[in-house]
């Protein structure tokens, strides 16, 4: 497993980490955020489907209430939000098994509500709230395509 951290100075430098990433992302990659309310996991979302060419039209918001929300781009982004699941085995319910044969971008929100479910080729990112803007994110790589989109990460340089 391979590992990176970096800190965000802005909502504005989360937002274009996601932007980042979302352009050197592969078809077929999970990513699972990790971190409490606020910690800005829909931010750096927001800027992985601008990264991946999802058009402005589409606002993307956490899918709270709906729990996945299918956004069209370069690669499909299936956003997931598991905050208001029951138990880990309500994923199927929602066509979560799908979706993993596909091939969009998964991104999950709350992942560590999937317990055993939880896909062992993905790229985890766990927020921490360090002051008000500032953010500390914690990438770990598991799987060969998550280390190649660490690998090429590592070179993203914040604004301060």
């Amino acid at each position: 497993m391979s590992k990176f951290k970096i800190t965000t100075y802005s909502t504005d430098e989360t937002h274009a980490l996601g932007d980042t990433l979302g352009q050197w992302i592969e078809a077929g990659t999970v990513l699972a955020f990790f971190g409490d309310l606020g910690t800005g996991k829909t931010v750096l979302v927001q800027g992985l489907a601008r990264g991946l060419g999802v058009s402005e039209d589409y606002y993307v918001t956490s899918p709270t209430y709906t729990l996945i929300n299918e956004y069209p781009g370069r690669s499909r982004l299936f956003h997931m939000d598991l905050y208001r699941i029951a138990e880990a085995g309500d994923v199927e319910e929602i066509g979560f098994f799908d979706i993993l044969q596909g091939d969009g971008v998964i991104a999950i929100e709350w992942a560590e509500r999937l317990g055993r479910y939880l896909p062992p080729e993905r790229l985890d990112i766990a927020l921490k709230i360090l002051d008000d803007e500032i953010r500390q994110i914690d990438f770990s790589a598991c799987g060969q395509r998550a280390v190649n989109l660490l690998k090429k990460l590592k070179n993203f340089k914040t604004e301060s």
